[in-house]
């Protein structure tokens, strides 16, 4: 880095230390620093740098600054603020993308930064006056005072009315719901600033006439009502440069000269010079890593001469360092290699920490950068693992349930369905997805989702659906299944049918054939058996591996395996060969008759299958036209980006998020799996996502936990009306007193194999089996110490601990306390009655909206009997708890409402499809409004009975008579 420590402003010492935003303005051409309590204001004369700060889950930080002219500023603060700004950039490493912000022209990735919008100010006069703004936008609002005249007032956007004592929102006919909703928060915003939470709120439809109170009295302020225009002048609009050609222009003594290439390609960019990238919309400004700050000043100057020549003075410019480029700058180029490691901009930014160290200033965020090359820890599930599990093999149009002992072994030219019920943060959830071996065959993958796409509506969409690939597998799938095998060939018809027609050899695994078995995973609570290719280069080094032929039995242990990963094996031999003597051989030191199994020694791998790493999330909106699907990115999103009328993704890298909003069309919800298909096409991050990723389909107000992770999450926000604009206005109408309706929906367990939920007990874990089980083979005194840790209830990992939550979100209250549901931080539980009875207050699988509350359920490894080959009476088949009607409810959850003092209505008036509903009532509870008479002849019951069901029953009959 050729930048000196002496060209760097003192203000921006200590600067991006921690996660957040800082604010500097311009004063005398220096940078003052702005409180934090005056961040988001700012003044039409004034300059203002922003840093944004973004912690990445690496540890490591990102740095965006914005510069941010106010219309009125004089032009030296606008040069100061343009150098200060490369300034700063060099105070942080050379690190930071940087971003000019025009007043009225500011870029989306700005205004996320101070949601839900920025309203400049000429003076910091607190003086109340009216004032009319114009609003645009569906992600973020670009917000304009415009003359409170209806001459300003057109049918493509919405404009809010800043009165003395009354807000009115004005919705052009031609505006979309997202857009009146998010132009309601900022009648909040105006709301909670300038009037202190006292004052009144209207909205006002485009045609409304006179005849509504709040319409005319809205008009009078423009004497009185006419109609407005056809044409609609346009505000904010930039000059469309989108036809533009793109051009590379090289930074020579402070000029730009074209450079003359037929394509663009990365190694156009000298490290030792500048270049300016012109693609129409926005203009890059490309500093090599090598340029000192004068040349850097100089291509910026250069880039801002440039627009002025073009007559393009609005245009936004962007600058970014060599090893920093946005996405957007990569894009243009023909190619773009993803860099192999990014030594020079460590380099850079050690000089600047040590620089800063020896003046005293703390430079623990700078020294943060990427983690080490070293093998990450296994990333969460974010799931409960002690659910129900059914799981169904495709064979054409029809599917078969398995049996609990083949429901974890799966075929590589098969498809499977599964459905996996758990308990949620608040509410009973279900996972429905689908499995597609490597080798399937296209009749039973389009089987396969059809008839898992039937499953989900018959669960009224809220069921998360996935769509899983064989060798792509999320962790939440491997902590699913437990003990995951997959065997070579296939057993459905199309796969032998292919097989046959194309001449090929049948390689389906039998059990008297040569097999060997890669086997690993993280501990006994996820671990897999990969059936692979029968000869010695399929070994590698960091995994063991199980090989048998006919009656013979060897395990191989790599050299840099552990004994963790050794007792695993011994673990899967009870799911593969169980009776079979084994013989244990270490890498090394093999017999001459496993190398003659394998067809004879030779080379292998050493180094373990990499497994993709979680990148930082990045949200999209999506609108799918025909074929064509379009994104756009939300920056610094939240959970209140999330529209009930639309589709969103999220985009972890390892996997693939669609939210479907609860107004989005039925048709449009049937579409989410190809939504999220042709994005991973698009690969709009260019991250080179495989077009075999995860995807995971969930709709508003069934979020599963290891979505709503990814977000500081309100369920109150997610519930009956969803996060839409009636709700919004209803809350903001009411002072925030109408989120008590808006109750999470709850759903009940559903079976698709004749075989209902309740009637399936808790599958047992595959090969969970007790310290004493007999067994044909010996086993090491380290193997029995890892078997008494994960099978005694006291020993020290508990595998039905709920998945962690979102550090943001305070944890559910658990009734039973610290011990409730099994031996404090223990196992499990081995006593099934005792289980039951640990603690009376234990909830159903549904907790109360007003209290969360979790059960917590016994881990499987506990759940059935340690011999598989023996059963008996009293290895009881335990039901989840959600179907049993004898286990004690919630007290609070499902006592006798008492009825007395409130109103009762027809039956009629109280449904959700009712043209004369009921005022006023709880829409969580329409049966409370029942009569005594009335209830007993709908429920065929009385309301206590009724309150005694479990939470999940209750609402299906409700659904049934559609009061929920």
């Amino acid at each position: 880095m050729s930048v000196s420590m002496k060209e760097v402003d003192p203000a921006f010492q200590g600067a991006g230390q921690k996660a957040g935003i800082e604010v500097w303005r311009i004063e005398n051409s220096s940078p003052v620093a702005v409180p934090e309590s005056s961040h988001g204001k700012f003044l039409t004369g004034e300059c203002y740098m922003i840093l944004k700060t973004h912690a990445s889950k690496s540890g490591a930080f990102r740095y965006d600054i914005h510069y941010w002219i106010g219309k009125d500023a004089r032009e030296d603060e606008a040069d100061t603020i343009s150098i200060k700004t490369l300034e700063l950039d060099a105070a942080l490493g050379g690190r930071a993308v940087q971003y000019r912000e025009l007043q009225g022209y500011e870029t989306e990735r700005f205004l996320s930064c101070f949601k839900p919008c920025i309203i400049p100010e000429e003076t910091d006069s607190q003086e109340h006056k009216t004032r009319m703004f114009y609003c645009k936008g569906k992600h973020v609002v670009h917000l304009k005072e415009v003359p409170c005249a209806r001459s300003s007032l057109n049918h493509d956007a919405v404009f809010i009315l800043d009165s003395k004592n009354k807000i009115f929102q004005f919705n052009g006919s031609n505006t979309s719901i997202q857009e009146r909703a998010k132009a309601l928060q900022v009648v909040q915003y105006i709301k909670d600033t300038y009037h202190r939470s006292k004052c009144d709120i209207a909205t006002i439809d485009d045609g409304m006439l006179m005849a509504d109170a709040e319409a005319g009295e809205f008009w009078g302020f423009f004497g009185g009502f006419a109609p407005l225009p056809r044409k609609t002048t346009t505000v904010n609009d930039v000059q469309s440069t989108d036809t533009l050609p793109t051009q590379l222009f090289c930074v020579k003594n402070g000029h730009t000269e074209r450079v003359a290439a037929d394509s663009l390609a990365k190694k156009l960019l000298d490290t030792k010079k500048c270049y300016v990238l012109d693609c129409g919309s926005e203009v890059h400004v490309w500093m090599g890593r090598d340029t000192s700050m004068e040349e850097r000043k100089a291509a910026n100057g250069a880039a801002e001469e440039y627009l002025r020549g073009q007559d393009r003075p609005k245009s936004r410019i962007t600058r970014m360092i060599e090893n920093f480029e946005t996405v957007c700058f990569q894009s243009k180029f023909d190619s773009w290699p993803q860099p192999t490691d990014v030594v020079a901009s460590e380099e850079g930014r050690g000089k600047v920490a040590a620089l800063l160290k020896r003046q005293g200033v703390d430079v623990k965020g700078i020294l943060k950068a990427a983690p080490k090359k070293e093998e990450e820890e296994e990333p969460l599930p974010y799931i409960d693992c002690s659910g129900t599990l059914q799981v169904w093999r495709v064979n054409g149009k029809e599917k078969s349930l398995l049996s609990d002992t083949d429901q974890s072994k799966f075929y590589t030219g098969d498809c499977y369905i599964f459905q996996y019920t758990y308990s949620g943060d608040e509410q009973q959830e279900c996972l429905i997805g689908t499995w597609y071996g490597k080798k399937s065959v296209k009749e039973d993958r389009d089987s396969a989702l059809l008839q898992a796409n039937k499953m989900v509506e018959s669960f009224k969409f809220l069921a998360t659906q996935a769509r899983v690939y064989e060798g792509n597998e999320p962790i939440l799938f491997y902590q699913i299944f437990q003990s995951f095998m997959v065997l070579k060939g296939g057993l459905s018809k199309g796969y032998k049918n292919y097989i046959s027609e194309k001449g090929l050899p049948d390689d389906t695994y039998k059990e008297d054939g040569v097999a060997l078995f890669r086997v690993q995973g993280s501990g006994p609570e996820n671990m897999q058996s990969i059936q692979v290719e029968p000869v010695a280069s399929s070994l590698n080094s960091s995994y063991c591996y199980i090989l048998h032929k006919d009656s013979e039995v060897f395990t191989w242990n790599g050299s840099q395996t552990t004994t963790d990963d050794h007792d695993l094996v011994e673990r899967q031999l009870d799911f593969i060969k169980p009776d079979l003597q084994t013989r244990v051989l270490k890498e090394g030191v093999e017999l001459d008759q496993f190398w003659e199994i394998l067809g004879g020694k030779t080379k292998y791998a050493a180094k373990k299958i990499p497994r993709e790493a979680e990148s930082d999330p990045h949200l999209f909106s999506c609108t799918l036209s025909k074929e064509d699907l379009k994104v756009s990115e939300i920056y610094n999103f939240n959970q209140d980006d999330l529209m009930t009328e639309d589709i969103y993704i999220l985009d972890c890298h390892t996997d693939i998020f669609i939210w479907v909003g609860q107004g989005v069309n039925s048709k449009t919800k049937t579409q989410a799996l190809a939504i999220g298909e042709k994005f991973l096409k698009l690969d709009v991050l260019l991250e080179k996502l495989s077009l075999q990723s995860p995807i995971f389909i969930t709709m508003e107000g069934s979020e599963p936990p290891f979505f709503t992770r990814f977000f500081t999450w309100d369920s109150t926000k997610s519930g009956m009306h969803g996060n839409s604009f009636q709700r919004r206005l209803s809350i903001i109408k009411d002072g925030g007193r109408s989120t008590r309706n808006f109750k999470p929906k709850r759903r009940a367990p559903v079976s698709f194999g004749g075989r209902s939920a309740s009637e399936k007990p808790q599958r047992s874990r595959s090969v969970s089996c007790s310290s004493d089980r007999p067994r044909a083979r010996g086993r090491s005194p380290a193997f029995n110490a890892l078997a008494s840790k994960f099978d005694n209830p006291g020993g020290s990992r508990n595998v039905s601990t709920p998945p962690q939550r979102n550090l943001s979100t305070p944890p559910p209250s658990n009734l039973g306390g610290a011990n409730a549901g099994g031996g404090g931080g223990g196992g499990g539980v081995h006593d099934i009655s005792k289980a039951f009875s640990t603690s009376k207050a234990i909830a159903s699988l549904t907790a109360s909206f007003d209290k969360p509350t979790r059960e917590k359920l016994m881990p499987r490894s506990v759940k059935a009997s340690s011999d598989s080959t023996a059963k008996s009476e009293s290895n009881a088949r335990v039901i989840p708890m959600s179907s049993r009607t004898d286990v004690k409810e919630n007290v609070k959850e499902n006592e006798v409402e008492d009825d007395e003092g409130l109103t009762s209505y027809p039956y009629e008036r109280l449904t959700t499809s009712s043209t004369d509903p009921a005022p006023d009532i709880d829409v969580t509870r329409r049966e409370m409004y029942l009569s005594k008479a009335d209830f007993r002849e709908k429920f065929n019951m009385t309301k206590e009975a009724f309150y005694k069901m479990p939470k999940w029953r209750q609402n299906k009959m409700k659904t049934s008579l559609a009061l929920f």
